[in-house]
């Protein structure tokens, strides 16, 4: 399945969590989310301190896991989303 993660920073924290996440090789940052969790990619828009990522993943715990590891600096909001392949397939099901 895949999730978006959408994310806030809390007020004051943009630049230490910047920092934070600066100081984080690409390998870390892998390592952060274990090999349960695939992302698909993510977006900063640092002006205004928020974000968000596209994850696949059959493992709901493992991403509520890695979420909270951000939850101390930001406020996150996960949703289940689809792709335009999946979306159509649905649709087409849904109109028979």
């Amino acid at each position: 399945m895949k999730f978006m993660v959408t994310w806030k920073m809390h007020p004051g924290k943009l630049h230490d969590t910047l920092g934070l996440f600066s100081a984080m090789s690409p390998q870390e940052d892998e390592a952060a989310r274990g090999d349960n969790i695939k992302m698909l990619g993510r977006w900063h828009d640092l002006t205004r301190g928020r974000g968000v990522a596209v994850f696949e993943t059959e493992n709901a715990e493992a991403l509520s896991t890695y979420a909270l590891k951000w939850n101390g600096v930001m406020d996150l909001d996960v949703s289940i989303v689809l792709d335009d392949d999946e979306t159509r397939s649905i649709g087409q099901h849904m109109s028979k």
